[in-house]
């Protein structure tokens, strides 16, 4: 009898928890959704995911011709022909904020959902990495989301109603060799989407970040091109996937309004690991967190001596290469 009424209390209280902190899930039929970086890769998807749910699409870029082309490929697959729009603008994000919001909401309205998903990646030995290049992964990493964010706050408050999503990367939740510029970079976008979330909830807009794995991307084969050995191999522990599988998991979440967005088992253990102070936003997510936290924290610990002993190695070599030579 005891144990019947302390599991009903522990599903009452469950549910309560649920109703407190559940955003109630958003309607795109035709709202405005913006993406940043939407010409390619994750960003593309992303607005093919949009399309597919009803909405009008605005996706920003700077190369004009290949804008055109991925604006031609999202509209094959509108859903409603006759209602849903697309426009395509190129423009520097880091900065034209202002042209963005003008160019956008001229022609589709108050943007409903913002997603910052342009960026890029240096990978490089810290020594090797410039000041000029640290500064251009927090220039475009940071500050374009930063920018884009800012001229789409106003609008969202005023409504009532949005979903801010950043696109940030496993390496914006655990350090990798050869990422010093980037990881940090992709770090501070979650502080200042923690910070904001704050701000924003009042208004009923919900922040997303996401943290996808190595994604096959034009932005990821000219990466690898320039990797460290280490970093390649250490990325090969998580796989490679595709930016539709990608797209649908954020996408979904972002409806939702789920704070952290994950794609696979690793990013399910990074995300649950790395929770610390972020907003809880689901039941689920939250009693994992609770209960799991510790187990997760040993398991990792496996994962960290394995990317040691790939640097280590990766060491000894150079180094017998060298007294050989």
């Amino acid at each position: 009898m005891y144990l019947y009424c302390f599991i009903f209390f522990l599903l009452f209280i469950i549910f309560i928890i649920s109703k407190i902190i559940s955003p109630k899930r958003i309607n795109i039929q035709g709202k405005h959704v913006l993406i940043t970086g939407g010409s390619s890769g994750i960003g593309k998807a992303l607005a093919i995911e949009a399309v597919r749910h009803g909405a009008n699409v605005t996706i920003i870029a700077r190369n004009e011709k290949r804008l055109e082309e991925a604006k031609q490929e999202i509209e094959s697959h509108i859903k409603d022909k006759s209602s849903q729009k697309v426009f395509a603008v190129s423009v520097d994000i880091t900065k034209d904020a202002d042209k963005v919001k003008k160019a956008a909401e001229k022609d589709l309205g108050p943007i409903t959902i913002l997603i910052n998903n342009a960026g890029s990646a240096i990978a490089g030995r810290f020594e090797e990495t410039s000041i000029e290049q640290f500064q251009r992964m927090i220039d475009l990493n940071f500050l374009g989301s930063v920018n884009v964010t800012k001229a789409a706050i106003k609008g969202m408050k005023e409504n009532n109603e949005g979903r801010i999503v950043f696109i940030s990367s496993q390496a914006g939740q655990v350090g990798v060799f050869g990422y010093t510029a980037y990881s940090a970079s992709k770090f501070a976008l979650r502080g200042f989407a923690e910070s904001l979330q704050m701000e924003v909830k009042p208004y009923n807009i919900y922040i997303t970040m996401a943290f996808p794995p190595d994604t096959d991307t034009p932005g990821l084969a000219e990466e690898n091109k320039s990797k460290p050995k280490e970093t390649l191999l250490i990325s090969d522990t998580v796989g490679l996937f595709s930016p539709s599988y990608v797209a649908k998991s954020v996408f979904r979440d972002a409806l939702n309004g789920r704070f952290l967005s994950y794609v696979g088992m690793d990013g399910w253990l990074l995300s649950n690991l790395s929770s610390g102070m972020s907003p809880a936003t689901s039941v689920v997510d939250l009693l994992q967190q609770v209960f799991a936290m510790g187990i997760f924290r040993f398991v990792c610990q496996f994962y960290l001596f394995h990317f040691d002993r790939i640097i280590r190695k990766c060491k000894e070599e150079k180094d017998s290469k060298l007294k050989s030579s």
